[in-house]
């Protein structure tokens, strides 16, 4: 005869903090790791030419790329870069999109009249001489606008210009980034010049509004216009 079975659980020998399932890896991560999986987008607000001005553009890049060589920037590329937002959170893209829709943005002249180069980028911009006060000064109030959406703040001083070329071989001191080459000018010090034709007549940009863009990577760059302002 045998007695009643012993209906307790099994004593648990495996140690402490265990259990009889495998941990999941997603349970592990801490939570900074998973911010950081957040999907991100590249944004910057622009000047977007018109036809016109577009066409004037190709013109500028053309003179500059016989002189100068590297590569000239696409058409559908050229633009004025106003605030460069880099990489941000996707879920910033709706209020971004909200605040370019309904910020009052004020037209005004840009006189594009020079030439200009990024020695330590191998780019060649064209840009005002004057450095465009009133352009500078709406700029400056559009990042305190988008203080308010989070860290969102500029990186370097806003200095208005639109790439021609890029992958410029810059000769001279100005390879080691001491200065820009002024139109009609070249730097000799070292033996050897690196000239930029003088610039074509100048070209009055009428703008009137900004836009929102996003810079998209699948196979090549390309340019997406999220939204305009009013």
């Amino acid at each position: 005869m045998t007695g009643p079975r012993d209906e307790r659980p099994a004593k648990d020998t495996r140690p402490a903090g265990t259990s009889g399932h495998a941990p999941d890896a997603r349970s592990r991560q801490p939570p900074v790791a998973k911010a950081l999986e957040a999907p991100k987008v590249r944004l910057f607000f622009a000047l977007w030419p018109d036809a016109a001005t577009l066409r004037a553009l190709t013109d500028w890049c053309a003179q500059a790329h016989a002189v100068c060589g590297g590569r000239v920037m696409r058409p559908d590329t050229l633009h004025l870069t106003l605030a460069f937002l880099g990489q941000v959170p996707a879920d910033l893209v709706d209020p971004l999109i909200r605040l370019t829709v309904e910020r009052p943005f004020t037209p005004g002249l840009l006189r594009l009249d020079r030439y200009g180069v990024f020695p330590r980028q191998g780019i060649v911009w064209a840009g005002p001489g004057d450095g465009a006060p009133a352009l500078a000064e709406q700029v400056a109030g559009l990042w305190r606008d988008l203080a308010a959406l989070g860290n969102l703040r500029p990186d370097h001083p806003f200095r208005a210009h639109v790439t021609l070329l890029r992958n410029v071989v810059i000769k001279g001191d100005n390879a080691a980034g001491k200065g820009d080459i002024a139109p009609g000018e070249s730097d000799k010090t070292a033996g050897k010049a690196t000239p930029l034709p003088s610039a074509p007549p100048p070209l009055d940009w009428h703008y009137d509004r900004c836009v929102l863009v996003q810079s998209v990577q699948d196979g090549q760059s390309r340019y997406e216009i999220k939204a305009t302002s009013r």
